[in-house]
Protein backbone atom coordinates (compact mmCIF):
# COMPACT_ATOMS: atom_id res chain seq x y z
CA UNK A 1 0.00 0.00 0.00
CA UNK A 2 1.21 3.49 -0.88
CA UNK A 3 0.54 6.16 1.74
CA UNK A 4 -0.22 9.71 0.63
CA UNK A 5 -0.36 13.24 2.03
CA UNK A 6 -2.24 16.06 0.28
CA UNK A 7 -1.39 19.75 0.66
CA UNK A 8 -3.57 22.43 -0.96
CA UNK A 9 -5.21 25.57 0.34
CA UNK A 10 -8.43 24.90 -1.61
CA UNK A 11 -10.88 22.45 -0.06
CA UNK A 12 -12.40 21.79 -3.48
CA UNK A 13 -9.08 20.45 -4.79
CA UNK A 14 -8.52 18.32 -1.69
CA UNK A 15 -12.02 16.85 -1.86
CA UNK A 16 -11.59 16.08 -5.56
CA UNK A 17 -8.35 14.20 -4.91
CA UNK A 18 -9.86 12.32 -1.98
CA UNK A 19 -12.77 11.25 -4.16
CA UNK A 20 -10.41 9.89 -6.82
CA UNK A 21 -8.43 7.93 -4.24
CA UNK A 22 -11.16 6.72 -1.89
CA UNK A 23 -12.09 3.59 -3.85
CA UNK A 24 -8.51 2.54 -4.53
CA UNK A 25 -7.40 -0.11 -2.00
CA UNK A 26 -3.74 0.24 -2.99
CA UNK A 27 -3.60 3.80 -1.63
CA UNK A 28 -4.18 5.33 1.79
CA UNK A 29 -4.41 9.07 2.43
CA UNK A 30 -2.78 9.69 5.82
CA UNK A 31 -3.63 13.38 6.05
CA UNK A 32 -4.56 16.59 4.28
CA UNK A 33 -3.14 20.04 5.05
CA UNK A 34 -3.90 23.55 3.80
CA UNK A 35 -0.66 25.39 4.54
CA UNK A 36 3.01 24.79 5.22
CA UNK A 37 2.81 25.02 9.01
CA UNK A 38 -0.03 22.49 9.15
CA UNK A 39 1.93 20.20 6.83
CA UNK A 40 5.08 20.24 8.96
CA UNK A 41 3.08 19.42 12.07
CA UNK A 42 1.37 16.47 10.41
CA UNK A 43 4.59 15.17 8.88
CA UNK A 44 6.06 15.13 12.37
CA UNK A 45 3.30 12.72 13.37
CA UNK A 46 3.38 10.43 10.32
CA UNK A 47 5.28 10.52 7.04
CA UNK A 48 3.63 9.29 3.83
CA UNK A 49 5.38 7.67 0.89
CA UNK A 50 4.12 10.33 -1.52
CA UNK A 51 3.21 13.98 -0.95
CA UNK A 52 0.97 15.92 -3.35
CA UNK A 53 2.18 19.48 -2.82
CA UNK A 54 0.55 22.66 -4.09
CA UNK A 55 3.15 25.17 -5.29
CA UNK A 56 1.29 28.19 -3.90
CA UNK A 57 0.32 28.07 -0.21
CA UNK A 58 -0.85 30.91 2.07
CA UNK A 59 2.30 30.91 4.22
CA UNK A 60 4.99 29.65 1.84
CA UNK A 61 5.67 28.41 -1.68
CA UNK A 62 6.19 24.85 -2.76
CA UNK A 63 9.47 25.56 -4.50
CA UNK A 64 11.26 26.60 -1.30
CA UNK A 65 9.27 24.18 0.85
CA UNK A 66 10.33 21.27 -1.33
CA UNK A 67 13.98 21.72 -0.37
CA UNK A 68 13.14 22.04 3.33
CA UNK A 69 10.95 18.93 3.31
CA UNK A 70 13.56 16.76 1.64
CA UNK A 71 16.18 17.88 4.13
CA UNK A 72 13.91 16.70 6.94
CA UNK A 73 12.40 13.70 5.14
CA UNK A 74 14.83 12.57 2.40
CA UNK A 75 12.75 9.51 1.44
CA UNK A 76 9.61 11.56 0.77
CA UNK A 77 8.51 11.48 -2.89
CA UNK A 78 7.02 14.88 -3.74
CA UNK A 79 4.64 15.55 -6.61
CA UNK A 80 4.07 19.23 -7.38
CA UNK A 81 0.36 19.89 -7.90
CA UNK A 82 -0.35 23.21 -9.58
CA UNK A 83 -2.09 25.29 -12.21
CA UNK A 84 1.29 26.57 -13.46
CA UNK A 85 2.12 25.01 -16.81
CA UNK A 86 5.20 27.18 -17.37
CA UNK A 87 8.30 25.04 -17.87
CA UNK A 88 10.27 27.35 -15.58
CA UNK A 89 8.22 26.20 -12.59
CA UNK A 90 8.72 22.58 -13.63
CA UNK A 91 12.49 23.01 -13.79
CA UNK A 92 12.62 24.77 -10.40
CA UNK A 93 10.55 22.13 -8.63
CA UNK A 94 12.47 19.22 -10.14
CA UNK A 95 15.78 20.92 -9.38
CA UNK A 96 14.69 21.27 -5.75
CA UNK A 97 13.97 17.57 -5.49
CA UNK A 98 10.37 17.01 -6.58
CA UNK A 99 9.86 13.65 -8.28
CA UNK A 100 6.69 14.59 -10.15
CA UNK A 101 4.80 17.52 -11.63
CA UNK A 102 1.02 17.39 -12.18
CA UNK A 103 -1.47 20.00 -13.32
CA UNK A 104 -4.58 20.45 -11.22
CA UNK A 105 -7.60 18.97 -12.93
CA UNK A 106 -5.61 15.95 -14.08
CA UNK A 107 -7.59 12.80 -14.74
CA UNK A 108 -7.63 9.95 -12.24
CA UNK A 109 -5.57 7.67 -14.48
CA UNK A 110 -2.74 10.21 -14.66
CA UNK A 111 -2.88 10.85 -10.91
CA UNK A 112 -2.54 7.16 -10.09
CA UNK A 113 0.22 6.71 -12.65
CA UNK A 114 2.13 9.64 -11.17
CA UNK A 115 1.81 8.26 -7.64
CA UNK A 116 2.94 4.78 -8.71
CA UNK A 117 5.86 6.19 -10.70
CA UNK A 118 7.34 8.42 -7.99
CA UNK A 119 6.74 5.80 -5.29
CA UNK A 120 8.92 3.48 -7.38
CA UNK A 121 11.69 6.09 -7.44
CA UNK A 122 11.19 7.46 -10.97
CA UNK A 123 10.14 10.89 -12.19
CA UNK A 124 6.74 11.75 -13.66
CA UNK A 125 5.79 14.90 -15.58
CA UNK A 126 2.28 15.70 -16.74
CA UNK A 127 1.87 14.69 -20.39
CA UNK A 128 0.62 18.17 -21.31
CA UNK A 129 3.76 19.73 -19.85
CA UNK A 130 6.04 17.18 -21.50
CA UNK A 131 4.65 18.21 -24.87
CA UNK A 132 5.06 21.89 -24.04
CA UNK A 133 8.68 21.38 -22.97
CA UNK A 134 9.39 19.60 -26.24
CA UNK A 135 7.77 22.31 -28.36
CA UNK A 136 9.42 25.18 -26.49
CA UNK A 137 12.77 23.45 -26.69
CA UNK A 138 12.47 22.91 -30.45
CA UNK A 139 11.20 26.39 -31.29
CA UNK A 140 13.38 28.15 -28.73
CA UNK A 141 16.57 26.55 -29.95
CA UNK A 142 15.70 27.22 -33.58
CA UNK A 143 15.09 30.86 -32.79
CA UNK A 144 18.14 31.51 -30.64
CA UNK A 145 20.72 28.82 -31.40
CA UNK A 146 22.66 31.20 -33.63
CA UNK A 147 22.82 33.91 -30.96
CA UNK A 148 26.22 33.76 -29.30
CA UNK A 149 26.45 35.03 -25.74
CA UNK A 150 29.65 35.81 -23.86
CA UNK A 151 30.52 33.85 -20.73
CA UNK A 152 29.69 36.91 -18.64
CA UNK A 153 26.29 37.28 -20.33
CA UNK A 154 25.53 33.60 -19.69
CA UNK A 155 26.53 34.04 -16.06
CA UNK A 156 24.26 37.06 -15.65
CA UNK A 157 21.41 35.34 -17.50
CA UNK A 158 21.58 32.42 -15.06
CA UNK A 159 21.47 34.78 -12.07
CA UNK A 160 18.51 36.69 -13.52
CA UNK A 161 16.71 33.38 -13.94
CA UNK A 162 17.38 32.61 -10.29
CA UNK A 163 15.68 35.87 -9.27
CA UNK A 164 18.77 37.90 -8.41
CA UNK A 165 18.29 41.68 -8.56
CA UNK A 166 20.76 43.89 -10.46
CA UNK A 167 22.32 44.91 -7.14
CA UNK A 168 22.66 41.28 -6.00
CA UNK A 169 24.24 40.31 -9.32
CA UNK A 170 26.66 43.22 -9.03
CA UNK A 171 27.65 42.18 -5.51
CA UNK A 172 28.09 38.53 -6.44
CA UNK A 173 30.19 39.19 -9.54
CA UNK A 174 32.07 42.21 -8.14
CA UNK A 175 30.68 44.51 -10.82
CA UNK A 176 29.00 47.89 -10.73
CA UNK A 177 25.22 48.02 -11.05
CA UNK A 178 25.67 50.06 -14.23
CA UNK A 179 27.79 47.29 -15.76
CA UNK A 180 25.12 44.71 -14.88
CA UNK A 181 22.46 46.92 -16.45
CA UNK A 182 24.59 47.19 -19.58
CA UNK A 183 24.94 43.40 -19.83
CA UNK A 184 21.21 43.01 -19.24
CA UNK A 185 20.45 45.47 -22.02
CA UNK A 186 22.81 43.55 -24.30
CA UNK A 187 20.95 40.32 -23.51
CA UNK A 188 17.63 41.93 -24.35
CA UNK A 189 18.99 43.23 -27.64
CA UNK A 190 20.74 40.03 -28.72
CA UNK A 191 17.82 37.76 -27.86
CA UNK A 192 15.08 40.22 -28.85
CA UNK A 193 13.51 39.73 -25.42
CA UNK A 194 11.90 42.57 -23.48
CA UNK A 195 10.80 40.93 -20.22
CA UNK A 196 12.45 39.14 -17.31
CA UNK A 197 10.10 36.19 -17.87
CA UNK A 198 11.43 35.91 -21.41
CA UNK A 199 15.01 35.89 -20.15
CA UNK A 200 14.15 33.17 -17.65
CA UNK A 201 12.71 30.98 -20.41
CA UNK A 202 15.82 31.56 -22.50
CA UNK A 203 17.98 30.50 -19.55
CA UNK A 204 15.91 27.33 -19.28
CA UNK A 205 16.30 26.52 -22.97
CA UNK A 206 20.07 26.98 -22.65
CA UNK A 207 20.19 24.61 -19.67
CA UNK A 208 21.30 27.32 -17.23
CA UNK A 209 18.55 26.57 -14.69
Amino acid sequence: MITIGIVDDHSLIINGLLKMLQDEPAYQVLFTAQDGADLLQKLNEETPDVLLLDIELPDTNGIDLCTELLTLYPKLAIIALTNHDDVVYVRKMMRNGAMGYLLKGTEKESLLQAIETVAAGAQYIDKQIEQQILQQSIHGRKATAYVKLTNRELEILALIANEYSNQEIADKLFLSVRTVESHRHSLNQKLNIKTTAGLVKEAYLRGLI
